[in-house]
């Protein structure tokens, strides 16, 4: 295999990939294997044409498809290594050439870590920031308890309020027809939730448990339904249950059911002791944030719309993976508030640029100051893993891949140049 790289402007660059044909006929062998029982050829039964009978009749570009991709994903990794290059993008590949006997030959454009211009990085001036607590944060900290241990009584004597938790019926028409995904029934919603679509939920307020109520809304214009954007609906609803939360008083009882404290003072000293922890986390964080921000705004760099896009999907794929772990697919989501893909990816733009930039930044100082992350650094980074993993340290070392020891170790010599930065930094 060999690999060719032709730099493009705006640090883009395309890799000119070629793969011997010897290893091509392989991969064209693969795929023959791989869909022969699938192929059908007057006076043969099934899996049993030879392949250069299927080739006659067929062309040998039946297989190319599938040869190609059984090559492509194996090559571009050899590819990447071989040309030392530092790509920070997903590949476009073209394929060129792919001919039975002859090399296959594809390109993959990428981009490159773009050059940066390091501003001023050591003495940075910020804000001071205000990391003590507050009596009403206390205040604050406490009534979420009591919201977390209220409880809902079930009303039967008034009509619906806002903050009410509900249980009802509902069915949408457009244009006096029923649309599909418009019912529901004995569907909980609480009232100001907003998990509705706007004007939904307050007009349930002042609903009778048992009486129909008519709902009118019009969905948004960028609604994930094309059917339904900017369409107005009738929902016609009927509210089954109503309930509401019932705070348990603030007094020494309370505070004994919640914490491990007898009086209600001690409890609340522990609360707050615990949000000054908290805050001076935040503040820690706040501020190194302020740092980087303050040398990014420095610096000058042009940031790849691949290396951008890729940030994007990459921000988008965290996201589907979180609200996975709670039983919640990114389609699902999406059917809930009304958005897509397409729109979340751009609604992270701003952030997937501020988090290239804070690195790019932040590798620059570590090749400035000659950051390294030291075997300490490693070792203790690898005992933070195997305690989140609850494995032994040994058997996360064994498990990692060479790439991945290389990555950890960069991710800490950055870690360490953003502690460099904010100790040289100065509080206004």
């Amino acid at each position: 295999m060999s690999v060719q790289v032709e730099k493009l402007e705006k640090s883009m660059a395309k890799l000119t990939i070629e793969v011997p044909a010897e290893e091509l006929e392989e991969a064209l062998q693969k795929a023959f294997l791989k869909n022969k029982n699938r192929i059908s050829v007057p006076g043969f039964r099934k899996g049993k044409v030879p392949r250069q009978m299927v080739e006659k009749i067929y062309g040998p570009e039946i297989f190319y498809e599938d040869a190609a991709n059984e090559l492509i994903p194996d090559a571009y990794e050899k590819a990447v290594e071989e040309c030392g290059e530092d790509i920070v993008s997903s590949p476009k590949i073209e394929v060129t050439q792919i001919k039975k006997g002859e090399p296959f030959i594809f390109t993959a454009e990428v981009a490159l870590k773009p050059p940066v211009k390091l501003g001023k990085y050591k003495g940075v001036k910020i804000d001071k920031i205000d990391a003590e607590v507050t009596d009403e944060e206390v205040t604050a900290e406490i009534d979420k308890q009591r919201e977390n241990n209220a409880r809902n009584i079930e009303v039967t004597d008034r009509a619906v309020k806002d903050g009410d938790m509900t249980v009802l019926d509902f069915e949408g028409f457009v244009d006096g027809v029923a649309f599909d995904g418009g019912k529901g029934e004995n569907y909980p919603l609480t009232i100001g939730s907003g998990a509705f679509i706007p004007g939904f939920e307050e007009q349930l307020v002042g609903a009778e448990i048992g009486k129909e109520v008519e709902v009118n809304v019009t969905f948004p214009e960028d609604y994930q339904a094309d059917e339904l954007k900017g369409k107005a609906a009738l929902f016609k609803c009927t509210v089954k249950e109503i309930k509401e939360k019932e705070l348990p008083e603030l007094d020494d009882e309370f505070a004994s059911e919640v914490s491990e404290f007898d009086t209600l003072e001690e409890y609340k000293a522990d609360v707050k002791a615990t949000l000054t922890e908290r805050k001076a986390k935040e503040a820690k964080d706040a501020k190194e944030a302020a740092v980087i921000e303050a040398i990014v705004n420095d610096s000058e760099m042009e940031i790849p719309e691949a290396m951008l896009a890729t940030q994007q999907k990459q921000m988008v794929d965290e996201f589907a993976q979180r609200i996975q772990m709670q039983g919640l697919s990114l389609d699902q989501y999406f059917q809930f508030t009304g958005t897509n893909y397409d729109k979340m990816v751009e609604q992270v733009k701003p952030q997937a640029e501020k988090r290239i930039k804070s690195r790019l930044v932040l590798e620059a100082i570590v090749e400035a100051e000659k950051i390294e992350a030291t075997e300490e650094d490693y070792e203790e980074e690898l005992k933070a893993m195997a305690e989140a993993y609850q494995m032994e340290v040994e058997k996360v070392k064994e498990m990692l891949p060479e790439k991945s020891v290389s990555q950890i170790k960069a991710d800490l010599a950055v870690r360490k140049a953003a502690e460099f930065a904010v100790e040289k930094a100065k509080e206004k």
